[in-house]
């Protein structure tokens, strides 16, 4: 430790321990990480120069790695400039009108392997370059400026613009790069006031504010009321006193004791994890579903087999692996402060699986050394995100090139053998290991099933649910996915899946009963209003909005009006983005309050003029009502922002139609189904549109090319049998009636 930073620890403890007896331990403030290096020095010296410790940073001399020195960089037709303005570092770049303007730079943000640079906006936003330096050393192709979208031409009015919403750190960067963060957003003014007590992660991001652990450690008056705890927000001892037994015969270790907690894995996941808000304030120790709604294995999120797919982090992948089953948590393969692995390569791994099994070319069968040879490389394959960023998949699971061939998954070893196939891969993993594994990860079928509407996909959704073995990511998965399957067989395991033990599968249980009839609901529903989990609480209000209040009695009402607003609060959590007021827009127009609805929407157009759903959603609000002409208008507008969107071409023929302009509506239904032929919906309402205005054989045209794409598609196949036998071709009427029957209810 430097003498400097030595007595700049001193000079803020002695301020802080003076002013911590003032200071209840109910209402514990933020003392800052000097404070607590005063006692916790090893700790802090191992934070110092972490990714937690550079996460963010004031641009100047020190912390500015990219070239400033008059560096240009063209991108589609853009030539940005980096260059120096006395001590400012500037940058000439498109803002958000499409003309160059000069910006200074306000923070450095991230070290390794990039570094991206906040510049400041009027109404307190800041928002993030899109061009990024490239940290790694020049060998390794670094020491260069690039873009993060490199294949793709973002227009400056695009949300994925540096100067939009996608790019606001604000809203999607603050809370996961500083301590003791206070969005601040105001709806009125749509402005921020963002505040924070250190503008990275600190010792008090993961521990809680310290006032009264320092009040304890000093003896300050009512230490003692403090007990065990010592003043401590989040006290992660679930380690503490535990060891890892090896077990000779396995080749594997065991705890000593069961995990009781997920509170270190959660307190990780607050950032660690793909995830929306639903509380406007973090409260440290709370359970992650009470303050955030996770990802769960959702399609372009995750591969069918639940490898990492979008960029989700770590937690959902995590919280999938036998590791996480067998009671590993975070700490125990990286340290908390330095974040560093406990030990290098195959070390950390062999902590708990023994040496002599596995870290030999026996196990791997690959030469020692290679990256063949490992672990993470096998059982945590990186996929790089943001150009130049690898990260591991924590899913820790076992190579399956056969399912690569089954379903198109990618695999370990094909990602290092590109030059060979997935089937050349699978007989070698069955050479090496014999039979696929079973038991654990085993949802990749049902899964895909579920994607490509395949039949059975309704039963396989339910045996994954269902599994008591089965991830409860995996389980919950399942169940929000079988909506569409709903029947008197799967309904029983979504009534079991509201009272499972993990709170994310509870949550997911809630969505597929929006398929059933409302006194299902009703008598399935209301118990989860009281959960002791916000996450559950809120989306079983959200499935029981459209219910008539009135007809409950009075205790149900108020139960149901106290979870609505909760849920309405979790939206205004995220009140600047338009997803969060257009789920807002779906309640009021679900409750029969048309003109909140209406205003929600106009929010979310104004926050975001592309974003289309506002307007879909908007639109389908107007029919409701009756007002097709209007509904038209907000169509006619979106078409101008979005003219490539099969969604808005789609709605906007919907309302052409119910106006009688047939021939207007079937061109903007022709238009939605060949922009977007992966939508079976699409091409079967438009071609029942062809036929019923009198083009059966160009409606059967259509059919045949949407059913080569989807086969099970029971609408089309209802479709094709009807119009054939309508045509008189009896033959092939009773060949897609019996292909439709083959399906499975």
């Amino acid at each position: 430790m430097s003498v400097f930073f030595g007595l700049l620890i001193a000079a803020q403890w002695l301020a802080v321990s003076a002013a911590a007896a003032s200071v209840p331990s109910s209402e514990a403030d933020y003392v800052g990480r000097a404070v607590c290096a005063g006692c916790h020095g090893d700790q802090a010296a191992l934070w110092a120069g972490s990714h937690h410790d550079l996460a963010m940073q004031p641009a100047d001399e020190r912390t500015v790695l990219g070239d400033f020195d008059n560096a240009e960089v063209s991108v589609f037709g853009v030539t940005s400039t980096f260059y120096r303005k006395g001590e400012k570092f500037m940058v000439r770049t498109e803002g958000p009108d499409g003309k160059l303007h000069d910006y200074a730079v306000k923070y450095a943000f991230g070290v390794t392997p990039l570094q991206q640079y906040l510049i400041e906006f009027p109404g307190g936003r800041l928002q993030a370059l899109s061009l990024a330096w490239d940290t790694r050393p020049q060998a390794q192709g670094g020491q260069r400026w690039f873009h993060l979208y490199p294949d793709e031409e973002i227009a400056y009015d695009d949300e994925l613009h540096w100067t939009g919403l996608r790019q606001n750190w604000n809203t999607m960067c603050a809370e996961c790069h500083s301590t003791d963060l206070v969005k601040g957003y105001d709806p009125a003014t749509r402005t921020f006031s963002t505040t924070f007590s250190e503008m990275d992660v600190s010792c008090e991001a993961c521990h809680g504010p310290g006032s009264a652990h320092v009040a304890w450690a000093q003896h300050e008056p009512g230490w003692e009321a403090l007990g065990a705890g010592k003043g401590l927000e989040v006290d992660f001892d679930e380690r503490v006193g535990v060891r890892w037994e090896m077990n000779g015969d396995t080749g594997n270790a065991s705890r000593s004791r069961p995990r009781e907690s997920n509170l270190e894995i959660e307190t990780c996941a607050r950032c660690h994890a793909r995830r929306s808000p639903i509380s406007d304030a973090y409260v440290h120790g709370r359970p992650l579903l009470d303050q955030y709604l996770p990802s769960l294995l959702t399609e372009h999120m995750y591969f069918a087999d639940g490898q990492i797919d979008d960029e989700v982090y770590v937690y959902g992948s995590f919280i999938q692996s036998k590791m996480h089953h067998a009671g590993v948590t975070c700490s125990d393969c990286h340290d908390p402060h330095s974040l560093a692995l406990r030990a290098p390569g195959n070390a950390v791994c062999t902590q708990c699986h023994q040496s002599e099994k596995y870290d030999q070319a026996s196990h791997h069968f690959h030469e020692p050394g290679s990256p063949g040879a490992s672990c993470a490389e096998c059982h945590m394959p990186p996929r790089t995100y943001m150009v130049v960023d690898p990260r591991h998949d924590h899913s820790m699971r076992i190579p399956r090139p056969d399912l690569s061939v089954e379903l198109g998954t990618p695999n370990a070893c094909n990602g290092c053998h590109q030059d060979k196939n997935a089937g050349w891969a699978a007989a070698k993993v069955d050479a090496w290991y014999g039979n696929a594994p079973a038991g654990f990860q085993t949802y990749a079928g049902a899964f895909h099933a579920a994607r490509e509407a395949l039949p059975g996909a309704g039963d396989k959704l339910a045996a994954t649910a269902h599994g008591r073995e089965t991830p409860a990511i995996a389980r919950a998965t399942a169940l929000a996915e079988i909506g569409p399957y709903l029947s008197a067989q799967t309904l029983d395991v979504v009534v079991a899946g509201l009272s499972d033990p993990d709170p994310q599968v509870r949550a997911a249980a809630v969505s597929p009963l929006e398929y059933a009839p409302p006194d299902i609901r009703v008598q399935l529903l209301f118990p989860l209003l009281d959960d002791p989990i916000r996450a559950v609480r809120i989306e079983a209000a959200r499935v029981l909005a459209p219910f008539p209040a009135g007809d409950l009695p009075e205790n149900q009402r108020a139960m149901l009006s106290a979870a609505i607003q909760e849920y309405v609060d979790a939206q205004m959590a995220m009140a600047e983005r338009p997803e969060a007021q257009v789920n807002l827009g779906i309640l009021y127009g679900d409750m029969a309050e048309p003109d909140r609805g209406v205003r929600a929407y106009r929010t979310a157009m104004e926050l975001d003029p592309g974003y289309v759903p506002a307007y879909v959603n908007l639109a389908d609000l107007y029919r409701n009502q009756g007002d097709e002409a209007e509904a038209e208008k907000v169509l006619r507008q979106a078409v101008k922002l979005r003219p490539g969107n099969a969604d808005v071409r789609h709605a906007l023929g919907l309302t052409l139609v119910r106006q009688q302009r047939t021939a207007e509506g079937l061109e903007e239904l022709g238009l939605a189904a060949g922009l977007n032929p992966g939508n079976g919906r699409y091409v079967y309402v438009y071609a029942v549109a062809l036929n019923s205005t009198g083009n059966p054989g160009k409606a059967l045209e259509v059919l045949e090319q949407g059913l080569e794409r989807h086969p099970y598609n029971r609408d089309i196949l209802s479709a094709l049998a009807a119009f054939y036998r309508d045509m008189g071709d009896q033959d092939a009427a009773r060949i897609y009636s019996e292909r439709l029957r083959a399906l499975s209810p």
